[in-house]
């Protein structure tokens, strides 16, 4: 296990019954990544977990390294779990003179010595065929299926695909939990800014199950339109979890997006004053206020949890 979510990687390791491999991440003076394996991995098959998320670079470079180690330390077989795969946005060329980093990092997976790769919930499925080595894509819909069909919370929902790429992944839930499908309709200006033109089909009153491949800026949990619709019945328990999972890995950066969430929707915050001598004061003023009013859209959050983890 890598630095990206440690706890994970314990976690897993618990459920198998294997202790976790011995290593160690140090950094140069100069940031440098150094990593050593404090243990002999002479002819065993190795699984590697990491995802490349925030920081994606730091993490990217980790598992770089820790696979050149791997293989020169005469492993098995290099097996790389990455329950977020960072860079798949960039699966095409939408424009002209763009690059293909879901291709580059899966180059750069390869040719550093992995021998298979197992990835969970891809931006796009196809992703799996800029790989020349096997990968095991694994999908989330039956485990979130079975936890709404648990509780009782199928009932009158409708699935919603928050933009026309995942209608497939949002349709597949549905078949799980017999509800019907809406979709978003919406366009970027730009990167993480989304605007919702339409939405295709009906949530009028319905519990609206909104799901996702990667959530970073939780716009569509706390701003989109389709709140508006469908708040009595939102399932906004199911929201809280997301922020406070995305919190902990350091992918969901909320406090930032109520920052943002303000600036451009005052309406939805109402006008507060902040009066500090330093940034770290008004820093701290604002979260609090804003946190009060986060909690009127996501009910029953826990404050001093994210102030824990956010700093």
């Amino acid at each position: 296990a890598l630095n990206s979510n440690k706890p994970l990687a314990e976690k897993i390791a618990a459920e198998v019954g294997v202790p976790l491999g011995k290593s160690s991440v140090k950094r140069f003076s100069d940031g440098e990544i150094q990593i050593n394996i404090e243990e002999s991995i002479r002819g065993d098959e190795i699984f590697l977990i990491q995802s490349t998320s925030a920081p994606v670079n730091d993490n990217l470079m980790e598992i770089l390294i820790m696979i050149d180690a791997l293989r020169r330390a005469s492993a098995k077989t290099i097996n790389v779990v990455l329950p977020y795969y960072g860079y798949a946005r960039q699966d095409r060329k939408a424009r002209s003179r763009e690059p293909i980093t879901a291709k580059l990092v899966a180059n750069m997976l390869t040719m550093a010595g992995a021998d298979r790769i197992l990835a969970l919930d891809l931006h796009a499925v196809q992703i799996q065929g800029f790989f020349d080595i096997p990968v095991d894509h694994l999908m989330g819909a039956p485990l979130l299926a079975d936890y709404f069909l648990s509780n009782d919370l199928a009932e009158n929902a409708v699935v919603v695909s928050p933009d026309h790429g995942g209608v497939t992944r949002a349709r597949k839930l549905a078949d799980f939990l017999k509800t019907p499908i809406a979709i978003i309709d919406k366009r970027r200006p730009r990167p993480n800014v989304s605007e919702v033109m339409n939405i295709i089909g009906n949530v009028n009153g319905k519990r609206a199950i909104i799901i996702d491949d990667m959530i970073d800026s939780i716009e569509l949990c706390l701003s989109h339109h389709i709140d508006k619709q469908t708040r009595p019945k939102l399932y906004n328990e199911l929201s809280e979890k997301l922020c406070k999972w995305g919190v902990t890995k350091r992918s969901i950066p909320l406090i930032e997006y109520c920052f943002k969430l303000y600036i451009n929707d005052k309406a939805c915050f109402g006008n507060f004053n902040v009066k500090a001598e330093n940034v770290e004061e008004a820093y701290d003023i604002a979260y609090t206020t804003l946190a009060s009013k986060l909690s009127g859209i996501l009910p029953n959050i826990d404050i001093p949890y994210y102030v824990e983890a956010v700093n």
